[in-house]
């Protein structure tokens, strides 16, 4: 896929030598071809990491996808440049009269607050109902994910024990599904989380289809009856050092941390990470971006 970001945006140098086909603005300015329009509402601190995450799983498909990348105004980001935020970012009020094919929004390291409590909850909060009548599909991820199910449907979230933390074995429960075509019977997602939704309250809700689950990380992947809202539990996006940089920031914090499950080769943070996931990851964001976006969203984009 040849995906659409600004010329500047230092995601793009990255995937260039990765050999990803990234597009310039003005590069497609001048192709006759409505390219999907895609929203990606960042909720990471780590703003710059998490964007060249998503671009890059999003780039493996004939499809052209313009990229508009969405911050919230009612938290301050303190890890990411507030220049770069301003280059590249624009803020709700900006784009609230845009229709738009997709959206993405991410986790957030929030998960351990009640929602009322996060400092953005009200902001996120317009920002899920106008997604309603101008998105055609949207994606939510791990927190984000508890927040669209709490927000859309009253799904609670619950307290974990410890943290879930790793890569951990997962299956479709509907392997009919589009979001699962070419999927192994087993595949693997990065988790790093200190709650979960649980399988009853969303079996509760016939509005609400499971997708996939975990005998370890419990619910993965729900969707909306009508294909419009998607919710998945983990991190398929992670690069290969992701839990890796996590593990290591605590430890050096001298905070309480596990290694990892199903990580590190032995067991030993010694050994570089295995990557268990990343063809499944490319599968998934491919899939979706395919079978619920291009192939139902109308090609007057009005009309979403």
């Amino acid at each position: 896929m040849p995906i659409q970001i600004p010329d500047s945006l230092p995601a793009r140098a990255t995937l260039e030598d990765e050999n990803i086909f990234v597009m310039t603005e003005f590069r497609a300015l001048h192709q006759d071809i409505r390219p999907l329009s895609l929203l990606i509402l960042n909720l990471m601190p780590t703003k710059i990491v998490t964007e060249t995450q998503l671009l890059r799983k999003l780039s493996n498909s004939p499809l052209q996808v313009q990229v508009e990348l969405l911050r919230t105004l009612s938290h301050v980001s303190h890890n990411t440049d507030e220049g770069h935020l301003e280059s590249f970012y624009t803020s709700f009020s900006e784009i609230k009269d845009k229709k738009f094919d997709g959206m993405i929004i991410t986790g957030a390291p929030v998960e351990n607050l009640d929602f009322t409590d996060v400092d953005y909850w009200g902001e996120l909060c317009e920002i899920m109902e106008w997604s309603k009548t101008h998105v055609h599909s949207t994606l939510h991820i791990c927190w984000g994910a508890q927040a669209g199910l709490y927000y859309h449907y009253g799904i609670p979230k619950y307290s974990l024990p410890k943290k879930l933390f790793g890569v951990f074995p997962h299956k479709a429960v509907r392997p009919q599904s589009p979001l699962f075509r070419g999927f192994d019977d087993v595949f693997y997602v990065p988790h790093s989380r200190y709650t979960e939704n649980r399988l009853e309250d969303i079996q509760a809700r016939p509005e609400l289809e499971l997708l996939a689950v975990s005998e370890q990380a419990g619910v993965f992947a729900v969707k909306s009856a009508d294909n419009r809202r998607f919710f998945i539990t983990g991190h398929p996006e992670y690069d290969p050092d992701t839990l890796a940089n996590e593990y290591f920031r605590d430890v050096n914090k001298g905070l309480e941390i596990n290694i990892p499950d199903n990580y590190f080769p032995q067991n030993d943070p010694k050994n570089p990470p295995q990557v268990r996931w990343r063809s499944a990851a490319q599968l998934f964001y491919t899939n979706w971006l395919n079978y619920y976006v291009y192939q139902t969203t109308p090609y007057d984009i009005s009309r979403v």
